[in-house]
């Protein structure tokens, strides 16, 4: 029972649960030192984030020798077709089940967050996309030049992150996420708007967990392993993403899951939860196509046709690739495709942002949790094309 408590699963639920109730009863001045707390400690997450994609790809690369570019293309091909996937069966769910869905308009104001008491400025050396980029150059190179000084210098900054990740990271992750809900409890989202779109949310969520049992199940036929040895390990990440809404500051726990199944190789598990982690967004795919369609049925009361949404998915799933792994980050990087392709004005578009923002922590729990599965799909690869 103590082990229980004191494990992290039960730590992050502790964290929602002090933060909602806090921010039910929170006055303006505590709200103030909550929310500076919030963005410092999110600066300093965001800050080490690029670090972890470095100290984990690079090193990875380095050791999976000159078939690392083999395995890198397949870990894209994959994630695209995820995210392409999910789009798909969203939209077929949208055409069967939004016309029979009574839809309103009205949104319910939310309350506004006071200013911070103190803010410090932490901005990230680079962002996290230039970080991807730049672990896969360096590793390729390595390889390529077989300069053995540089991939020691890589294997000594893997185990330095690795110690800021167990030492730091983790440790303030539940302070956080404790910090976020109580600013979304304050704010409203979690007791007034998160009704209005109840029913809406609610099959998003049971489209994600479709998604991601169909991922599992591909991942079990392909690797002939039992796929969940690697999802039963999963709570933790998927605690975590619910609160941070980020599939990058969710990454040290995603590594922390994956390397407990006895089924995922080691190295390929340094290699693809980063990787996937920025490039493999499929429950934000789908949630981003079901509330377009939902969108313009309340925008212009017909829904958009089903030529036009193919093509959206199709774009969509290449703009999701290079999606920046930050809550909203998916919806942010395809706003030209919802209003270039879809035709949404600015109106529109804002909703879809704010309905958006209503269920972000489940679709980055979604994108993490299927992570896993493609990690499975590719230690077969590696296994299977000998790659080690």
């Amino acid at each position: 029972m103590k082990k229980f408590f004191y494990s992290l699963p039960s730590r992050l639920i502790l964290s929602m649960i002090i933060g909602i109730t806090t921010g039910c009863y929170a006055n303006n001045y505590l709200m103030r030192i909550i929310i500076s707390i919030e963005k410092l400690l999110g600066a300093f997450i965001f800050l080490c984030t690029p670090f972890i994609v470095i100290g984990f790809i690079a090193p990875s690369i380095t050791k999976l020798g000159q078939k690392a570019s083999k395995i890198l293309g397949f870990a894209f091909i994959l994630a695209y077709f995820s995210s392409v996937g999910t789009a798909l069966m969203s939209m077929f769910y949208g055409f069967k089940i939004i016309p029979y869905l009574n839809i309103s308009s009205q949104i319910v104001k939310i309350n506004e967050l006071p200013k911070m008491i103190f803010e410090i400025n932490i901005p990230p050396i680079m962002n996290v996309t230039s970080a991807l980029i730049l672990s896969v150059i360096i590793g390729i190179a390595a390889c390529w030049n077989k300069s053995k000084i540089t991939i020691k210098l890589l294997e000594e900054f893997h185990k330095i992150i690795l110690s800021i990740v167990i030492k730091i990271i983790i440790p303030i992750l539940p302070i956080f996420i404790s910090c976020t809900f109580c600013s979304l409890s304050y704010e409203g989202i979690i007791t007034k708007q998160l009704s209005v779109f109840a029913i809406i949310v609610l099959l998003v969520i049971l489209g994600q967990y479709i998604w991601l049992t169909i991922l599992y199940t591909i991942a079990a036929v392909y690797s002939k392993k039992n796929s969940f040895n690697v999802l039963k390990y999963y709570g933790p990440a998927y605690l975590t993403a619910l609160g941070t809404m980020s599939s990058a500051a969710t990454l040290p726990v995603a590594l922390e899951c994956a390397k407990k199944s006895n089924i995922l190789r080691k190295d390929i598990v340094d290699f693809g939860i980063p990787l996937f982690a920025n490039i493999h967004v499929c429950g934000s795919v789908l949630t981003e196509v079901f509330f377009v369609m939902i969108v313009s049925q309340i925008y212009y009361g017909t829904l958009p046709s089903a030529k036009i949404m193919i093509l959206f998915c199709f774009l969509l799933g290449l703009f999701a690739v290079g999606a920046p792994g930050v809550p909203g980050g998916t919806a942010i990087a395809s706003l030209g495709l919802i209003i270039s392709v879809i035709g949404f004005d600015n109106s529109a578009t804002a909703l879809i942002i704010t309905i958006f923002a209503l269920q972000d922590s489940f679709g980055t729990a979604c994108n993490i949790t299927g992570d896993g599965a493609l990690t499975l799909i590719l230690t077969k690869y590696a296994q299977k094309h000998k790659i080690t």
